[in-house]
């Protein structure tokens, strides 16, 4: 949780954070105590430290140039903030982004940064996103690198978002599930960025049919 903390003091000093560092640190510890909440299976902590680390590969390989790599940190911060499994779709990153406008808007950080942080916590509701500079793309990819996750991580991953939605039928989770997974599967280009595009499409395409296929399977 240290390294987690660490990384949240980078990103938002970067982008000109004007309040003390115990005020920085309150404010990690708060976005911690919701991805560590009990109902939480997959989005948790791992994936919130999963997206950074992708950040952190599309970093080193060019796709995010200065300033672009802190937005992104802090949109992974708080995309998942507020995660209630049995709400209307969009409402969790609706509710994350007004977490963001309200709480970075404490921290000092300039309005633009904070309206394009929120900007893409909303978008992460689709994945269809507005624009086409590196922050958003890297973003967008970084999200998605669990569906490119070796295999034995993705199935995890796939029982761990079954577990979130337990309360529903298993008939209607998988046709609900297939329903999410095929855009993703079908789009002609999944990743946006070209480092994910070029290493992370091959495993992706693989790993969704595999999932699509198991849930399609008679019971």
């Amino acid at each position: 949780m240290e390294t987690l903390r660490s990384r949240w003091l980078t990103d938002v000093d970067a982008l000109g954070a004007d309040v003390g560092r115990d005020a920085l640190l309150a404010e990690a510890t708060d976005l911690l105590d919701r991805w560590l909440e009990d109902h939480r299976s997959y989005h948790d902590a791992v994936h919130l430290a999963e997206v950074l680390a992708a950040l952190d590969e599309l970093s080193d390989e060019g796709e995010l140039p200065g300033r672009d790599r802190h937005l992104a940190g802090l949109a992974a911060w708080f995309h998942d903030a507020v995660y209630d499994a049995g709400v209307a779709a969009g409402a969790n990153e609706e509710a994350s982004a007004q977490l963001a406008e309200d709480h970075l808007g404490r921290l000092g950080l300039k309005e633009e940064d904070i309206a394009r942080v929120a900007q893409l916590v909303r978008e992460s509701a689709t994945h269809e996103m507005s624009t086409d500079d590196p922050a958003t793309k890297a973003f967008h990819d970084a999200d998605l690198w669990i569906l490119a996750a070796p295999a034995e991580r993705f199935d995890a991953y796939c029982h761990q978002v079954r577990l979130e939605y337990r309360q529903v039928r298993a008939a209607d989770y998988a046709r609900g599930r297939i329903a999410v997974l095929t855009p993703f599967a079908t789009r002609d280009r999944l990743y946006l960025t070209d480092h994910a595009h070029e290493h992370w499409t091959g495993r992706a395409r693989v790993n969704l049919a595999r999932e699509i296929d198991r849930l399609a399977a008679p019971a």
